[in-house]
């Protein structure tokens, strides 16, 4: 009858007696007895606060990192980590660019004065097109890299899209003005 109204999730009919069985002798809990074996030494007072140590000392450890320095198992370190600690793994979010005030004013003051020089019937024939691009020495951040431990509700940490390092500029430039801007250039 049990399965007619609650399908496959309904328990089968020899548990149902095994449970009557129970109440009958006065248990009123349906909650596990304890078993017998080796207790948890793992997720004690001792162990959760020097994962703790270790998480403040560095946001970007791994739970394997954590595993070997400790000598305890993965999934105490995770338990630990999140229901203990209260903490979780956050991307880092990442912007196109992180500016300054004074960048972003003179990226403006950049723009006024293309505006204006569009203005000029001249204009056109002085500009000279090219192209050019960046080879870096550097292999960028993943974003599982970049993730760190925060507690939950902590904002997440922000960081530029690329940070450039030691790099190497390769430019080509090509256009009908190119023979003027040279002469100009050398004169």
């Amino acid at each position: 009858m049990l399965e007619m109204v609650y399908g496959e999730s309904a328990m089968k009919r020899r548990t149902v007696y095994k449970w009557v069985d129970r109440f009958k002798e006065g248990r009123e809990s349906v909650d596990d007895d304890a078993r017998a074996g080796r207790s948890s030494t793992s997720r004690v007072d001792e162990n959760i606060q020097r994962v703790y140590d270790l998480v403040k000392a560095d946001r970007r450890i791994t739970t394997r990192m954590i595993t070997e320095k400790l000598g305890i198992s993965n999934g105490s370190v995770q338990t630990i980590l999140k229901e203990d600690l209260n903490m979780r793994k956050l991307c880092t979010k990442i912007f196109p660019k992180v500016l300054t005030d004074e960048q972003k004013q003179r990226r403006v003051d950049c723009c006024n004065d293309y505006i204006e020089s569009a203005q000029d019937p001249n204009f056109l024939e002085r500009v000279i097109t090219g192209d050019e691009s960046w080879i870096y020495e550097y292999d960028p951040e993943t974003k599982r890299q970049s993730e760190e431990w925060k507690h939950s509700g902590s904002p997440r940490t922000k960081k530029a899209r690329k940070s450039r390092s030691k790099s190497k500029p390769c430019s080509s430039f090509s256009s009908i003005f190119v023979e003027l801007f040279i002469m100009n250039m050398f004169q």
